[in-house]
C-alpha cells in the first residue's frame, strides 16, 4: 500500500481539491483508495458529500477515543472511502498535548487495520501541529500541492526542516515524492518562471540522505479551471461533476503518472476511463 500525505502549511493552494480528485481518478482506476481526512473544516469530507453528526465516528474519535478507523470509514464510491473529519478536532491538537506518543497515534490505528487498500491518502490541515504530525508519520510520502507564483517558496524551507526532523526522528521511511503545481496557467511567463525556480530550489538542496532526495515537479498540471472550484459544493469529485471538463483530464493524467505507467498503460488506462492521457514520466521511490 502507498501511503501519502498531502501537505502544504500555505491555505488555497489546492491541497483538499487534490487530495480528492486524485483519490477518486486512482478509484476509477480500478485502485482500492482511502482518504483520511486530517483537517478541522473537513473540505475533503464535505467535498465528497460526506457530513459526519457524530464526531466519535470521525477522525477526532479516531484519534482521541477508543474509534477504528473501520469503525469511521465511510464509502463514497466505488474503491473510493473516506474517514471523515469533524469540526471537534479543532480541539484534538489541547487534548492531546498531554498525551505521551500523540504523535503516533494514527501510526498505531493503522498498524490495526485489517482492511487492503491500494492507496492511503492523508488530507492535511493548512499547519504544522499535531494532525499534521500524525499524517508525516504514518506515510510513506508527501506530495506537496504549489500555485506557480513568488510566494510558493515562502515558508517551504520550514516546512522541508519539518519533513526532515520527523524522518529522523519518527518516520525514516518518509519522503518528498514531488510537487504537484495547481491552478496552473500554461501560457503565462509567471508559471514557466516559477516552476524553474522551485526545481531549482530542490536541485540546489538535493543530497542523497534527504527527505527531498530525487523530489520532482508532476508533468501532469492542474490548469487553472472553474469546474474544478464548483464541484465541492455538490458534494461530487470533479469526475462526478463535470467528468469532460480540464480539471478531470488534468487529474486524470496526474493519477496515470502517479501509477508511474508506461506510454502502453496509459493508452490502456484513458480507454478505461474515457479520460485523455498525455505522457508521463516514472516517479522516483
Amino acid at each position: 500500500m502507498r501511503s501519502i500525505a498531502t501537505i502544504n502549511q500555505k491555505g488555497g493552494v489546492g491541497k483538499t481539491t487534490t487530495t480528492v480528485n486524485l483519490s477518486a481518478a486512482l478509484a476509477r482506476m480500478g485502485q482500492r483508495v482511502c482518504i483520511i481526512d486530517l483537517d478541522p473544516q473537513a473540505h475533503a469530507s464535505l467535498h465528497l458529500g460526506v457530513t459526519p453528526s457524530d464526531s466519535e465516528l470521525s477522525t477526532y474519535g479516531v484519534l482521541t477515543a477508543d474509534v477504528t478507523l473501520a469503525q469511521a470509514r465511510v464509502p463514497v464510491a466505488e474503491n473510493l472511502w473516506v474517514v471523515p473529519a469533524h469540526l471537534d478536532l479543532a480541539a484534538a491538537e489541547l487534548e492531546l498535548a498531554g498525551e505521551v506518543g500523540r504523535e503516533i497515534i494514527l501510526r498505531d490505528k493503522l498498524a490495526e487495520e485489517t482492511e487492503e487498500f491500494d492507496f492511503l491518502i492523508l488530507d492535511c490541515p493548512p499547519s504544522l501541529g499535531v494532525l499534521t504530525l500524525n499524517a508525516l508519520t504514518a506515510a510513506k510520502e508527501v506530495f506537496l500541492p504549489l500555485q506557480p507564483h513568488f510566494l510558493a517558496l515562502h515558508g517551504l524551507s520550514k516546512l522541508l526542516r519539518t519533513l526532515e526532523l520527523v524522518a529522523k526522528r519518527l518516520n525514516p521511511k518518509l519522503r518528498l515524492t514531488g510537487i504537484v503545481y495547481c491552478m496552473y496557467e500554461s501560457g503565462t511567463r509567471l508559471a514557466a518562471e516559477v516552476s524553474h525556480d522551485v526545481q531549482d530550489f530542490f536541485d540546489s538542496l538535493n543530497a542523497s540522505d534527504s527527505v527531498w532526495a530525487g523530489a520532482r515537479s508532476f508533468d501532469a498540471k492542474i490548469r487553472r479551471n472553474i469546474r474544478l472550484a464548483e464541484a465541492p459544493s455538490f458534494g461530487q469529485s470533479i469526475f462526478d461533476y463535470a467528468p469532460g471538463s480540464h480539471g478531470a483530464e488534468d487529474y486524470q493524467a496526474l493519477a496515470i503518472e502517479v501509477m508511474g505507467s508506461e506510454a502502453a498503460g496509459m493508452r490502456d488506462a484513458s480507454v478505461v476511463t474515457g479520460a485523455v492521457a498525455r505522457p508521463a514520466s516514472t516517479l522516483i521511490d
